[in-house]
């Protein structure tokens, strides 16, 4: 009888997810030319042509579509199949700094979702400077956040350019107060948008303070006031308003994760959501 091998299908599963080969030899501590062999070896095995590759992604072919639904099934079943004796939930506590993942967090754990659909989750989103002092303290496994200037350590994930974004119909007299939308203190990026602005002895005030970055760039976008903002979490139809201001500059920002996990699961969780990651921010 055929049987399929379950580690090529759940490298096709992943494929699936993350789109990138790049990204899926990240994800399984392994290499591009490993994970290319797994798929070319499924492939023949089933007689069908799954991915189209091309130089800089992967999609799936309609073959190769059709199959997704069966192997994340096969999947499925292999894991209540290991879970029969009640083994205890494995549950991953992260922290995620809301400036770093922005409206992009349902698809960051959409991927790590579909690579351990049965790994429970405590996500917990916040200021980074607070997510740290948590994770400092044994309470979060791991944390996706803004660099801190003292912080050691650490794996890189992105490097953000910041610039002011506004809606095309706002408009700003140099006489009057800039209107600015931010988190509330102790945000990060809100304290570097502050300082540069007082630095290039901007009048400002703060027209819109918003409990997390989707409210802010809804801000932006209803006209009320300018935010600072990574380039890739800036709503789409916003303009750059430093350029169109005249307002400073703005310093670039790592994305880091930090992380204390030593077992297998984990770890694995883990080097999926830095893929993840690395391919939403184009890193």
């Amino acid at each position: 009888m055929k049987t399929l091998d379950l580690d090529a299908v759940q490298t096709f599963a992943l494929t699936a997810s993350l789109a990138n080969f790049t990204r899926v030899a990240e994800a399984t501590g392994t290499t591009q030319s490993a994970v290319s062999l797994k798929l070319k070896r499924l492939e023949t095995f089933l007689g069908k042509r799954l991915l189209e590759r091309t130089p800089r992604s992967v999609r799936l072919t309609n073959d190769g579509a059709a199959f997704l639904d069966h192997a994340r099934a096969l999947l499925a079943a292999n894991e209540r199949a290991l879970m029969a004796e009640a083994t205890p939930v494995h549950r991953l506590r992260l922290g995620i700094s809301d400036h770093a993942s922005g409206p992009e967090l349902p698809v960051l754990l959409g991927r790590l979702n579909s690579a351990d659909p049965s790994l429970a989750l405590d996500i917990t989103v916040g200021f980074s400077s607070a997510l740290l002092d948590t994770f400092d303290k044994g309470k979060l496994d791991g944390v996706i956040v803004r660099q801190e200037a003292s912080r050691r350590g650490g794996e890189a994930l992105a490097e953000d350019e910041f610039a002011w974004f506004a809606s095309p119909a706002l408009a700003w007299r140099r006489s009057d107060a800039l209107r600015i939308a931010n988190l509330a203190a102790p945000c990060g990026v809100r304290a570097t948008a502050i300082r540069a602005l007082d630095a290039a002895k901007i009048p400002w005030t703060e027209a819109f303070v918003g409990g997390g970055v989707g409210a802010v760039t809804a801000a932006v976008s209803a006209g009320i006031a300018v935010a600072a903002l990574a380039r890739r979490i800036a709503p789409t139809g916003s303009i750059d308003a430093g350029a169109a201001f005249k307002l400073p500059r703005l310093p670039r920002s790592k994305v880091m994760l930090y992380s204390r996990v030593s077992d297998p699961r984990s770890r694995a969780a883990l080097r999926t959501l830095a893929a993840a990651f690395r391919g939403m921010a184009g890193s």
